[in-house]
């Protein structure tokens, strides 16, 4: 299941305390350096599932001073990864603090408190630093499927990149993003949109955000409409009124389900998408050619649309 918001806690490791020096005894050692924070970014686009049980994650505390004026020893960093596409707030200012956006990045988010001095008394270490952030992912993918329920999407993404979607004939089958890959590029299956989508109705703007690192929009609409101008402008509406400038973004409409119906009526569609969007392209997933010639259109470099 894929998780696409979280909130956790993140402290930095407590400094060790120094060790105070004994009469006629030898010099003592300070206490050592609490450990540090990381955040790591990952291709693994589920790791925000692994926080809905576990919400602190704390660095390693410093080693108490020793004799001789030994050190203790510094506290272990820890690093926490995250998918990439992940914005990190803080909980507290909503603040932006960073966004992950390319694979293996590590960045330092939270410091570890510094250890107390030794000497004649002893010191406290001190504290580490500790923030309350909100993880928030939108996905990073090359084309992403949009359309209203029950389009076709799922079956499409299964037929392109054999993924394992659920399908069913009702609306709301996708209840989360699906990801599949076809020769390297990502595709995203967005669950369906309804009208109102942008002001939260139906499964509302929890989806919305996913669309907006995509590169290039496939528009699925399903022959089986009795109005596909309406089906197209509502889908584009709710997209305007989320962010207008997914509106400007790359797209081919898919028309599908084709083998549901004649060919006069798959004609007609095509007709009157055209005056919309130029790139129209009617598939059925049982009809082989239609989805050879599919992806041969769909994976054409960007600037060719």
């Amino acid at each position: 299941m894929l998780i696409d918001t979280a909130e956790i806690t993140v402290r930095g490791g407590y400094g060790g305390s120094g060790m105070a020096k004994k009469p006629k005894g030898p010099d003592s050692g300070n206490g050592g350096n609490g450990g540090d924070v990381y955040i790591k970014c990952s291709s693994n686009l589920y790791l925000l599932k692994e926080f809905s049980q576990k919400f602190l994650f704390t660095a390693g505390n410093g080693g108490i001073g020793a004799r001789n004026n030994k050190t203790g020893k510094e506290g272990d960093d820890i690093e926490i990864l995250l998918p990439i596409g992940t914005s990190i707030y803080d909980k507290n200012t909503g603040k932006l603090i960073l966004e992950l956006s390319k694979i293996d990045e590590r960045v330092f988010i939270c410091k570890g408190g510094r250890g107390g001095l030794g000497g004649l008394t002893s010191e406290q270490g001190e504290r580490g630093e500790e923030k309350k952030l909100i993880l928030s992912l939108r996905l990073i993918a090359d084309f992403g499927l949009i359309g209203l329920p029950n389009a076709g999407k799922s079956s499409l993404l299964n037929e392109l990149t054999n993924a394992q979607a659920k399908v069913a004939n009702y609306p709301f089958t996708t209840l989360e993003p699906n990801l599949g890959i076809f020769e390297g590029k990502c595709l995203a299956d967005i669950p369906g949109l309804i009208e109102g989508a942008s002001a939260g109705k139906g499964l509302g703007i929890a989806f919305l955000k996913h669309i907006e690192k995509v590169e290039v929009l496939l528009h699925c609409i399903s022959c089986e409409t009795v109005n596909s101008l309406k089906d197209y402008q509502t889908v584009r509406y709710e997209l305007s009124k989320f962010k207008f400038e997914l509106t400007k973004k790359p797209e081919i409409v898919i028309l599908t389900k084709t083998d549901l119906v004649d060919a006069g009526y798959v004609k007609k569609l095509t007709k009157e998408l055209k005056k919309e969007n130029k790139k129209v392209i009617p598939v059925s997933i049982y009809d082989y050619e239609s989805l050879e010639k599919a992806k041969k259109l769909i994976f054409l470099p960007h600037n060719q649309y």
